[in-house]
């Protein structure tokens, strides 16, 4: 198999998660995409997981524990050592951990003989290639890998769109600092641009999806879940997503990240096989998480009046997170905003629109669901 067709992405079907089907499903989806032959006796593989939250299996908002423990058994067949984890919003501390790794199902893993990771620390890392970010704090028990496997889970998302391989990188940066990256890089494109980043430093071996059963509607982690079917896998975490979206039916456009990666040279502009995949399974009905960051994506090269109108448009189109009627005041979004725009008044959140920077941290850790993705009147309008 040649170096571009290891670099396509490749779907197998998989109804659903008892351990034989998975099993089949990886088998096809990661021999389609190039095979495990890169995996050696003695090597130590890190599979980056999807854990952003203690919710269970069913809830369709993390990797699925058999998908993530067939994984393991695959490697460690082929005599690799395997450690699994992530580095979620929040502490990244053991006790918030464990019960991470036990709400979630992971502890399966430990009995396909993989490890679930410990190692807390991270580091400050040097990229100097990187466009938006070339200094970051990185979680230590990745870089400690001879190879990384990222497999992500198919979501929507309030500020990307979408979630899958691209964002789930952003786990390489530890828990309490990614308010201060939400914070860095408020604008959408930026940080598109850094989650493209840490992709390019990280460079995982392999990138799987498990879109079994994803997330709809007020993803990431308080949406519907609903059936799909499919184990992605691909060489190239761009190509993958640009299944996804098409997948989802969404447009390229609406995905900050996809766009980036173009203007980085990363992804072609059209790629018309990766729809023809995608048409049998796609989802005409797929419910947004109502986000519009790129609609009106504005680059370096704008200059003089088109940058104003961008400016311009982006403002009257953009989202923002808004507070539900069954919110609880129980104060987790405050806590957890890096622009500190939130309080709790009389047991109900209040955002302060002055202070807000719309990255969604809220909506995405809001225990009850009660914080939304609410688009623009003229986004709605205009059925932007």
């Amino acid at each position: 198999m040649n170096e571009k067709e290891n670099r396509m992405p490749a779907l197998a079907p998989c109804p659903d998660y008892t351990p034989e089907t998975v099993r089949r499903a990886l088998e096809a989806a990661i021999e389609a995409s190039g095979g495990l032959s890169w995996v050696k006796p003695g090597m130590r593989v890190g599979i980056k997981l999807n854990l952003c939250a203690a919710k269970k299996p069913e809830a369709a908002a993390t990797t699925h524990p058999v998908l993530a423990s067939e994984l393991t058994r695959l490697l460690r067949e082929r005599g690799a050592e395997v450690v699994l984890g992530d580095s979620p919003g929040g502490p990244f501390v053991a006790p918030l951990m464990h019960r991470l790794y036990e709400t979630t199902g992971m502890e399966l893993c430990r009995e396909a003989g993989g490890v679930l990771n410990e190692d807390f620390g991270y580091s400050e890392v040097e990229f100097p290639e990187g466009k938006s970010i070339r200094r970051f704090a990185c979680v230590d028990w990745l870089r400690s890998c001879d190879a990384v496997i990222n497999f992500c889970k198919l979501k929507s998302h309030g500020m990307m769109g979408m979630t899958a391989a691209v964002k789930n990188l952003y786990g390489v940066i530890p828990g309490t600092h990614k308010s201060e990256y939400h914070y860095r890089h408020e604008d959408p494109m930026r940080f598109a641009d850094m989650l493209i980043d840490l992709n390019e430093y990280v460079r995982p071996q392999l990138h799987l999806c498990d879109a079994v059963e994803i997330m709809e509607g007020n993803g990431p982690t308080m949406g519907t879940p609903r059936h799909l079917g499919l184990v992605l896998a691909c060489r190239d975490p761009y190509r993958l997503d640009r299944l996804c979206a098409a997948l989802l039916s969404l447009k390229e456009r609406e995905i900050p990240y996809l766009e980036a990666a173009k203007r980085r040279g990363l992804l072609a502009a059209e790629e018309p096989e990766i729809g023809a995949l995608a048409a049998p399974y796609a989802l005409k009905d797929f419910q947004r998480s109502g986000a519009t960051a790129s609609w009106f994506a504005r680059t370096e090269e704008d200059r003089g009046l088109r940058k104003l109108l961008k400016q311009g448009m982006y403002l009257l189109f953009r989202s923002r997170p808004a507070v539900g009627r069954d919110c609880t005041g129980c104060g987790r979004c405050a806590r957890d905003c890096p622009a500190s725009a939130i309080t709790v008044v009389i047991g109900r959140a209040r955002i302060r629109r002055n202070a807000c920077i719309r990255c969604f941290c809220c909506q995405e850790f809001c225990p009850t669901g009660a914080m939304r993705v609410q688009r623009s009147l003229a986004a709605r309008l205009t059925g932007r």
